[in-house]
């Protein structure tokens, strides 16, 4: 390119495109704007690099910390680049907020839920009653990982692999069980039912058999041993519970758990001969025979 050609795209850089009060924006104003906002987002990605390298030297430094504090940090740096990039092209920052106030307060009112989401996201990072990797259960029955707390929402992954994405005021306006917040260990009741005249201390011996051979069970704590429960008497059968301790890992997939002792329990039943009913309805039926059948009446001539 000859020189004729350089001043030619300098004139074109330095045109203005449109002004914000006094001052007149220019291409190039524009496209230091976008270098200086793309610095910062790369700045706080190697922040966060260097944080996490930081945490793996660290194995006891909690993950759901490390988290919030790179959300936080990466929320801050890129509102930074953005404020030095108006002031960069010659945006009065004062003369600017004063703009934005005015703006907010129109735009407020279409972007309630939007604002309401973002509070309640950094709600969430402070407060710590929600974490990155906890295992909760919605109102709605849907119970998943948290997999990321992000401007607007919240990822949920649950056990099928699917991810959900419920907006951050639901964590906040809602009820959430939140099975891994303070303990990891849980437990949980497993009923089952046995025939009526069964013998309760073989029940007992083959439940417990059954907790024992199940993984998933909590073992060398005596204050949370298995334990058999006799509940009801029900319409077919002697109903029981087995109550038993999880360790940290099973918390997080209720449904095969459930599984696995539903299947160990009948296997041990089995073995011991113990006989699981079904439901049953006597039925009685009248006796009769064509003689003792009423007669009609004969009709009249």
């Amino acid at each position: 390119m000859n020189a004729s050609d350089w001043d030619s795209l300098a004139a074109w850089l330095a045109k203005p495109l449109f002004e914000v009060g006094d001052v007149s924006v220019t291409t190039i104003g524009l496209f230091r704007l976008a270098l200086i906002i793309v610095a910062a987002w790369w700045i706080s990605r190697l922040a966060q690099l260097a944080m996490g390298r930081i945490a793996a030297r660290r194995p006891n430094f909690n993950r759901a910390s490390l988290y919030a504090l790179n959300r936080l940090l990466h929320y801050a740096l890129v509102t930074l680049g953005f404020a030095i990039g108006l002031s960069s092209i010659g945006i009065d920052l004062g003369k600017f907020a004063l703009f934005a106030s005015a703006l907010g307060v129109g735009v407020g009112f279409g972007l309630q839920n939007l604002i309401s989401n973002f509070v309640a996201g950094l709600m969430l990072l402070f407060e710590k009653s929600l974490k990155v990797g906890d295992f909760i259960e919605l109102e709605s029955g849907v119970s998943g990982e948290v997999r990321e707390i992000n401007f607007r929402s919240t990822v949920i992954t649950t056990n099928d692999n699917i991810d959900i994405v419920v907006p951050n005021s639901a964590f906040v306006n809602g009820h959430v069980m939140n099975w891994t917040m303070r303990d990891v260990n849980r437990r949980i009741h497993v009923p089952f039912g046995v025939a009526y005249g069964s013998d309760k201390e073989t029940v007992k011996k083959a439940a417990l058999e059954a907790a024992a051979a199940v993984e998933h069970t909590l073992a060398g704590d005596e204050s949370r041993q298995p334990q058999v429960w006799l509940t009801a008497f029900g319409d077919s059968s002697l109903n029981f519970e087995l109550i038993v301790w999880l360790k940290g890992e099973a918390v997080k997939r209720p449904g095969a758990v459930q599984a696995g002792y539903l299947w160990a329990i009948e296997t041990a039943l089995g073995k011991y001969g113990v006989e699981i009913p079904f439901p049953q309805r006597d039925l009685h039926i009248r006796s009769w025979s064509p003689a003792a059948r009423p007669q009609a009446p004969a009709s009249a001539d």
